[in-house]
């Protein structure tokens, strides 16, 4: 992989990682257009960058991803006269009312975190099932088109409590299918929780730190345990820290274009879009295209 080549899979990534059209699919299409060998390296550059995909909703909502609720944890006014257990109840209850959007956070990685662990081999098996990728593709694409119609009824209340972050995070663990889009997956939960397509969207956005981070960290400190994996990552650093930076830049622009997109039109265009890209993927599967990951 040459310089030229990292900068375009890395504008993909930040491309797609965060619209609901799986970075999965594009990823393949793009090295197969280039002619890039799936060698050890591609696919752990693959997996790092999108730690700058991560970065960008970190620094792009950072006034609301480290904002803590504002409480006095302990308040001997308030704590005097309360018995022991009483004053320990009030105490947890405060301190998880202060981290509350992060337990949130937490609540809806845990099922795609259980799922991943008990089935980790099965799901990179389906990974390198490049057929799967495409049919989901296109499967996803059409049940996008009718996503706006079936799931678009927002409610008055807005808050994330713990039932809708544990909602969204059963539905992320379908996403574990490639092809199906993580984005797609948790927004479409959070839409089927009653939050409008906004907030799903966002929310979809901060859960993508936690899980993205886990799953990316886990790869990548398996090559670094791994004397020649580590080697291989040292001779490439320099590609790296451009994709990484390109991942960065883009997924920037296109958070900002997908929150203002969805907003005014819904996921309709998506739809045709998978629909069309998992169709272009089949295509080259059945023409004889090497398309191996």
């Amino acid at each position: 992989m040459n310089i030229f080549e990292a900068i375009v899979i890395a504008i993909v990534e930040g491309l797609t990682e965060f619209l609901p059209v799986s970075s999965t699919g594009h990823m393949i299409i793009t090295q197969a257009l280039l002619g890039v060998e799936s060698s050890p390296f591609v696919k752990a550059f693959t997996v790092i960058i999108q730690f700058g995909a991560i970065l960008s909703v970190v620094i792009l909502y950072w006034k609301r991803f480290f904002r803590l609720n504002q409480i006095t944890v302990s308040d001997g006014n308030i704590m005097a006269g309360m018995s022991a257990h009483k004053r320990g109840q009030t105490i947890i209850r405060r301190f998880l009312y202060k981290f509350d959007f992060y337990w949130k956070l937490l609540i809806a990685v845990i099922p795609a975190g259980v799922i991943g662990i008990l089935l980790g081999d099965y799901i990179d098996a389906l990974l390198e099932n490049v057929t799967v990728v495409a049919v989901m593709l296109v499967v996803g694409g059409f049940f996008m088109l009718f996503v706006d119609k079936w799931f678009n009824r927002p409610s008055q209340d807005q808050s994330m409590n713990w039932q809708r972050a544990l909602k969204i995070g059963f539905f992320q663990c379908i996403a574990m299918i490639p092809g199906i889009s993580r984005s797609m997956a948790t927004i479409v939960g959070g839409m089927g929780t009653r939050l409008s397509r906004k907030n799903a969207a966002e929310f979809s956005f901060f859960l993508a730190v936690p899980t993205m981070a886990a799953a990316a960290g886990y790869k990548l400190f398996q090559l670094l345990k791994d004397p020649v994996s580590s080697d291989m990552l040292k001779d490439n650093l320099i590609l790296l820290v451009i994709g990484n930076v390109v991942a960065f830049i883009v997924a920037i622009f296109a958070i900002r274009f997908f929150i203002d997109f969805l907003t005014r039109y819904g996921f309709k265009t998506f739809g045709i879009y998978r629909i069309i890209v998992g169709s272009l993927l089949l295509a080259l599967i059945f023409s004889g295209a090497d398309l191996s990951i």
